[in-house]
């Protein structure tokens, strides 16, 4: 995964919102992740920063230590977005994801990965000519969830759902920095060139996802975000539009959020995406931009 799908495996909560396309696989073993904890605070206000990958298989236990610590002096849950019900979630991407005129998707593609698209859909178990009238953007998030959810990797195992499930178990409210309106419109909104590179990147790195995924989830379980930065979003240099939309600026409106939060006071613990506090343009980055330090929770 070299280019624009690793970013989208890892920062975007839509990918939350899609339907599975296989069963997990039996639980494994269990093992211990510690994965990296920021903490930025003044007199009254304390805001945790905590990254996620938003697909796990089931049994790596990272939901305790200083996270759990984290979460339970928290008054609030922030996420990247409050998941919408189902048949709400179909109805905009439909909205947004499918077009009735037009050529098909696969007469959009360049000649030369027709064939290797074709492939990647069979091979997947996906009807080809049920994605003809699909975006490219939608297309391409749809068949990159496919092998690694073959693999045993489930939404319902991210940390986004545990995360949520006990913000409601302890009568937590839970808020969203974006809508799911707003993070299909950041794919929506790309050119045609940018969705057609997303699409064809993602068949071409399909045969590595499983062992890419393996690889970023324990770069996340370690702590490593610089890693996870080399992983991932320094290959987004090649994509700069897509870099721009998804992680970019979006990381500077979630840090001017940020600010604007310390203002008031309480506990927040926010949960986003690991890709956006990894790298150069982190939230931290852009909260160092504004003089507000994120200090790293070190256990």
């Amino acid at each position: 995964m070299k280019t624009i799908m690793k970013a989208a495996l890892t920062s975007l909560a839509l990918m939350l919102a899609l339907p599975a396309c296989a069963q997990s696989k039996p639980a494994q073993n269990p093992n211990d992740a510690d994965p990296a904890l920021w903490v930025v605070k003044d007199a009254d206000t304390t805001i945790y920063l905590f990254g996620t990958i938003h697909v796990l298989k089931p049994g790596l236990t990272w939901f305790d230590e200083a996270v759990k610590t984290a979460f339970d002096k928290s008054d609030q849950l922030v996420l990247e977005m409050v998941q919408p019900d189902p048949a709400t979630m179909q109805q905009i991407v439909l909205k947004n994801g499918i077009v009735t005129t037009g050529p098909t998707l696969t007469e959009q593609l360049p000649a030369d990965k027709r064939g290797a698209y074709l492939k990647a859909m069979t091979d997947a178990g996906l009807p080809a000519p049920a994605f003809d009238k699909m975006k490219p953007w939608l297309a391409a998030v749809t068949l990159s969830l496919a092998p690694i959810q073959k693999l045993g990797y489930d939404p319902k195992n991210g940390p986004e759902t545990v995360l949520a499930d006990a913000a409601k178990a302890a009568n937590k409210p839970v808020a969203g920095l974006e809508t799911a309106e707003q993070q299909i419109g950041y794919f929506n909104g790309l050119s045609q060139q940018a969705q057609i590179q997303f699409l064809t990147s993602t068949v071409d790195e399909l045969p590595k996802a499983g062992e890419e995924m393996a690889k970023m989830v324990d770069e996340w379980a370690h702590g490593d975000p610089d890693a996870l930065a080399r992983d991932m979003n320094d290959s987004l240099k090649d994509s700069p539009e897509v870099a721009k939309t998804l992680l970019t600026d979006r990381n500077a409106r979630w840090a001017t959020w940020i600010k604007e939060r310390m203002a008031k006071p309480g506990t927040v613990f926010m949960a986003v995406g690991a890709g956006h506090l990894a790298g150069a343009d982190s939230v931290q980055a852009q909260l160092a931009k504004q003089g507000i330090t994120a200090q790293r929770i070190q256990y």
